[in-house]
């Protein structure tokens, strides 16, 4: 995300990346009612992520990688207050969750560790849309 963008490709991109959370988060209802547990939590953790990038888009704010959008969330606006820490907690723990998930041996996921990282989940992206929402 090192590109500068004018305003009208901006837009659209953020738009585009709000389209792919809600995406993602629908997706990973069909998966979990599946049991597609882990998969599941991918894609919880990537709507996160795509919101995310919305926010830092929309106020001009860059990140290289995954580890970089989480801690500029948690440097711009959890540490600051403007996202809750209970809400913001949710990019970290979906972050160590995937990793976990999709390289670690033997980590299987259950219908209540999704149940529960969907309310997460589902809070973050909400949040993130109210703040996306609002005038500059």
């Amino acid at each position: 995300m090192t590109q500068q963008w004018d305003n009208e490709s901006r837009d659209a991109l953020i738009n585009y990346r709000i389209s792919r959370a809600d995406d993602a988060m629908a997706e990973a209802k069909l998966l979990a009612d599946q049991g597609f547990y882990n998969t599941a939590i991918n894609r919880l953790y990537y709507a996160c992520y795509y919101m995310s990038i919305a926010l830092l888009l929309k106020k001009n704010i860059q990140a290289q990688t995954h580890s970089g959008v989480k801690t500029m969330i948690s440097l711009h606006f959890v540490t600051k207050g403007i996202i809750p820490r209970d809400i913001g907690k949710a990019l970290s723990v979906l972050f160590e969750r995937r990793q976990s998930g999709d390289y670690d041996d033997f980590v299987l996921c259950d219908e209540n560790d999704v149940e529960e990282l969907s309310k997460k989940a589902m809070a973050y992206v909400e949040f993130l849309k109210g703040l996306l929402s609002k005038p500059e």
